[in-house]
């Protein structure tokens, strides 16, 4: 494993599983296969791991490494993750797996902050997918298809990390469907919360002009 000679590795794991039914080291060998299909990278070796940990589940729900498995399933899955304009199958999963853990272990595990890592990074992921739509129904002045995706952004992931670009792209989205009340608070959070966003100064001046639009 730590020389990530991955085939010889699982060789003798594989032994350990299939000969010492009684050995104390069988379970443990059994993440380790799974670990080499991991370490291996490629689609087909990937499917092999998801199996070992999830065999690893069926068989040992109680032990004490399962947290590590249901960790790894994430894992997995988090590491075929499409780019944010491509499809995001693997991100979906990924998110399961992780909230998975969550759900079912500890808040005190070993893992837990591996598994927020994670899914932070895989919302993240399906979050700036949904931004990136967003943005080419704006692009397209199809305002009402981006103003859906950016609420629904918001509404799904608060803790997004490019919240400041949402702000500016739906306050845009209302500001040119003349929904200048809804418009003008989300260009207030960008200065507000983001300072030196790239947005900030053009949210300055849509603001500055919005505000004076709206004077009697």
């Amino acid at each position: 494993i730590d020389g990530r000679n991955w085939t010889r590795a699982r060789e003798y794991f594989v032994q350990i599983r299939d000969n010492y039914p009684q050995s104390e080291y069988r379970a443990e060998a059994r993440l380790q296969i799974g670990d080499t299909y991991e370490g291996e990278g490629s689609a087909e070796s990937y499917v092999r791991a998801l199996e070992e940990f999830q065999d690893f589940l069926s068989l040992y729900p109680t032990h004490p490494r399962a947290g590590y498995a249901q960790y790894k399933l994430g894992m997995v899955h988090f590491h075929q993750m499409g780019r944010a304009e491509r499809d995001q199958t693997e991100t979906s999963s990924a998110i399961a797996e992780f909230e998975a853990f969550l759900a079912r272990f500890p808040s005190d595990h070993e893992l837990v902050p591996q598994v927020l890592e994670g899914l932070r990074g895989a919302r993240d992921r399906l979050g700036t997918h949904d931004f990136q739509v967003g943005v080419y129904y704006y692009s397209h002045a199809n305002y009402a298809g981006a103003i859906a995706r950016f609420r629904q952004l918001l509404e799904e992931d608060p803790e997004f990390t490019e919240l400041d670009g949402v702000y500016f792209y739906l306050a845009s989205s209302l500001a040119d469907t003349t929904q200048v009340s809804e418009a003008i608070p989300y260009f207030a959070r960008v200065l507000d919360e983001f300072p030196e966003s790239e947005f900030a100064e053009l949210s300055a001046l849509r603001l500055t002009e919005l505000e004076a639009g709206a004077q009697p």
